[in-house]
């Protein structure tokens, strides 16, 4: 089982530098705590202040060491094309192997300002997988479907190949991932008994299409506790200001031992990565739990 972070990239910050100062530390601490992949979300047009992927993966990344890392895109919300030179000159900037997480998207107000429909997002998303994915491996590629373009090529090209993530919950977007992608990454909200359901059903479409999975991923929502108390004190507080719509029990707080457990509960389910958040943005907090998520790797070495 590995485990890595994705950084909450959402901070309502008086000063826009405090918010890139608490990425830059926590992905500073994910490398000291021996992390095994670094990631950063994908929003666009959003009501609060969000650093967006490409620039805050670039200095991030000086932070991060040789596992490996990546970001989000949001495929219909972006031109494949920019996005394949995004990705070239990220893989050039990382030390490690380069992952490209890709979702739909889910907001009709996000999808209107950035200039398209909510309603072309499946098409769209599987047009512009494929067009990124030629253009990566050095393809000439020309389009007139829902994007278009001409005779576009991208000279900047990961040294070692790129892998692609799919960000999906429901069973025709899972059945997509295992058809077109190398991992697949399951949804946050998840109780364990549906992340039982639909690791099965990803597993059973991939052994269909004669392929092997690099990752089988799910979202977790964490802390790591000094102890059960301060665990405890924590979730409550999470709770009671009413938090982001996940079920409590797909949250998971405790001490060290109670999240090793947790997590290898997810391995025992078919998961090869736990994919972490954090449940609060107190940065003191964030950076304790961090430092303990050592611990739980260290405990995790045999699963």
């Amino acid at each position: 089982m590995r485990v890595g972070i994705s950084l909450t990239s959402n901070h309502a910050v008086k000063d826009p530098r405090d918010g890139a100062r608490w990425m830059i530390e926590r992905a500073a601490a994910a490398r000291q705590s021996g992390l095994d992949s670094l990631f950063v979300g994908d929003h666009h047009a959003t009501p609060a202040p969000y650093y967006q992927n490409v620039p805050i993966l670039g200095r991030l990344l000086a932070e991060w060491g040789d596992a490996p890392a990546g970001c989000l895109f949001l495929l219909p919300l972006w031109n494949p094309v920019l996005v394949a030179e995004q990705v070239g000159t990220l893989a050039s900037i990382a030390r490690g192997r380069f992952i490209v997480q890709c979702g739909l998207g889910y907001d009709e107000a996000q999808f209107a300002a950035m200039g398209t429909r909510l309603k072309y997002r499946p098409s769209a998303f599987e047009e512009s997988l494929s067009i990124v994915q030629r253009l990566l491996r050095g393809e000439t590629v020309s389009s007139s479907g829902r994007f278009v373009f001409r005779d576009a090529r991208v000279a900047l090209r990961p040294a070692e190949t790129v892998d692609f993530w799919v960000g999906a919950s429901a069973p025709p977007a899972i059945d997509r991932a295992a058809r077109l992608t190398e991992g697949w990454l399951a949804s946050p909200s998840l109780t364990l008994d549906d992340a039982a359901k639909q690791v099965s059903f990803y597993l059973e479409r991939c052994k269909a299409y004669g392929r092997v999975p690099t990752a089988v991923a799910i979202r977790r929502d964490i802390y790591v506790g000094e102890s059960a108390a301060d665990a405890a004190d924590v979730v409550g507080r999470v709770l009671a200001s009413g938090y982001r719509g996940i079920p409590p029990s797909a949250l998971i707080a405790g001490t060290v031992d109670e999240v090793a457990e947790r997590f290898t509960a997810l391995a025992a389910l078919g998961y090869t990565d736990v994919i972490v958040r954090h449940l609060i943005n107190d940065q003191s907090k964030v950076l304790g739990s961090l430092a303990r998520l050592r611990e739980v790797r260290t405990a995790l070495k045999n699963v």
